[in-house]
């Protein structure tokens, strides 16, 4: 299946998403009401859509499951370092040797080799490899300039349960969404009545 022709559903990005590729990679997974989870990136061919829309891959790319299960991968370490960040708190040695080996992996030239029958050679990974490689890497840079940069400050957790994403906030807005904000305001005045 080519990922255009994958069919997808509009969300509403949480602010700061649009200016941060990290940042939209970490809210790729959607909590809402009633238990729901939406995974932008559950299939191979989600994953190459979620990609391929960013500009992080070309049109013709098809993940494998290895591929999108690596970017899945990112994706929890990049919200543990927002969820350390937002509390303030340490954060996970993992996370943190997770980000730099997607930064270093980014191939800048062909690898030397040793084959017994080719001897000493250059070879390249497959290309497959190198879009996922180049893709992660421009991600966790991305979150790494977020996390250390001036929007560092900015970075928040949304704050409607159940929703887990982050967002930078502007103001006063404690929500990713016009929803969530919602949801909120209609949750408290519930509150307030029933008390």
């Amino acid at each position: 299946m080519k990922a255009s022709s994958t069919v997808r559903f509009v969300i509403d990005t949480a602010p700061g998403a649009d200016l941060h590729p990290g940042l939209d990679l970490a809210n790729s997974r959607l909590a809402a009401p009633g238990g729901v989870v939406t995974d932008l990136l559950d299939t191979p061919a989600a994953a190459t859509w979620w990609l391929v829309e960013r500009g992080l891959a070309p049109a013709d790319t098809h993940l494998h499951e290895i591929c999108a299960g690596r970017l899945r991968a990112l994706r929890e370490q990049i919200r543990a370092l927002l969820r350390a960040r937002v509390r303030q708190s340490p954060p996970p040695a993992e996370a943190l040797a997770e980000i730099n080996a997607a930064l270093t992996r980014v191939p800048t030239a062909a690898e030397l080799r040793w084959d017994p029958a080719r001897g000493l050679h250059r070879s390249t990974p497959h290309p497959t490899d190198q879009v996922v490689d180049r893709a992660l890497g421009v991600l966790a840079a991305d979150a790494a300039d977020l996390l250390t940069g001036p929007d560092a400050g900015r970075l928040a957790a949304c704050g409607s349960p159940p929703c887990q994403r982050y967002l930078l906030r502007s103001g006063r807005r404690q929500w990713c969404s016009v929803r969530c904000g919602d949801r909120a305001r209609a949750a408290r005045a519930y509150d307030r009545r029933t008390r």
